[in-house]
């Protein structure tokens, strides 16, 4: 057997090709491409689930172009307090994502205006996150109360829990624009829920708004400000609309 596979490998390479050219190449090889390491599923199998999720929900472009390492510090300049302020924004949110473990329950609160970059590092943060094998959804709080509201409301869809379980459940939820969404004793209920929720799990959870801390505190239930304020980190977003200044630099090009 040993003589048989020395020729083999002698053939192979006199034809042009590698010496194990004939040998099962795995993409994976922890599980051999069978997405199972023993009954667990591989974190090959599960990141591929959760890219297959972004394709359909339209978020696959958005975590390909916003990272870390295309986020740009530049924008904060104009004064050196938002700069070091950003800094630090940054520097919280990149450490999150490269020492995030499931189950540890740390939460964080981006506060800041319209167009300073809280949805950038949020991509950033979930594509990190994604790729160490997590199981991460990213939504925003509209779509996020839609989907309530359908398990609610709906017909037929009403008895499948499926389509909100992934809130309540998935090891990083984050949602974007909270605040953005109708208010309502109905909504504000299921984003109690959420919260509540997760933090009983120990399960993290990362929020962003356009709203001031002043505001959130008016537009939401104690019982939910009480929880952010008092579980989550905050982060303060800071400096000058960054959409603006890339249209005042393209202007001026």
């Amino acid at each position: 057997n040993e003589l048989l596979v020395q020729k083999r490998k002698e053939f192979l390479l006199k034809a042009g090709y590698p010496e194990d050219y004939t040998d099962i190449k795995y993409e994976c090889e922890k599980c051999g491409d069978s997405g199972y390491v023993d009954t667990k599923m591989c974190e090959c199998m599960k990141r591929k689930l959760i890219y297959a999720g972004y394709e359909s929900s339209g978020m696959s472009r958005l975590l390909c172009e916003q990272s870390f390492e295309n986020f740009s510090l530049d924008y904060y300049s104009s004064s050196k307090e938002t700069y070091e302020n950003m800094s630090r924004v940054y520097e919280v949110m990149k450490k999150y994502a490269d020492d995030f473990k499931a189950g540890e329950g740390i939460n964080l609160a981006l506060f800041g205006g319209t167009g300073l970059g809280k949805t950038h590092l949020s991509s950033a943060l979930a594509c990190k996150v994604i790729e160490r094998g997590f199981d991460v959804v990213y939504t925003s709080a509209i779509d996020m109360v839609t989907d309530f509201e359908h398990r609610r409301f709906g017909n037929g869809q009403s008895q499948d829990n499926g389509n909100v379980e992934k809130y309540l459940s998935c090891e990083l939820l984050i949602i974007d624009d909270l605040g953005a969404e109708m208010v309502n004793q109905f909504t504000v209920s299921c984003i109690y829920n959420i919260i509540n929720t997760r933090l009983n799990k120990r399960l993290a959870t990362v929020i962003s708004t356009n709203l001031s801390q002043s505001e959130f505190r008016q537009k939401y239930w104690d019982r939910i400000t009480s929880r952010v304020f008092g579980e989550y980190q905050i982060l303060l977003f800071s400096g000058v609309d960054i959409r603006a200044q890339k249209l005042m630099r393209n202007v001026k090009k």
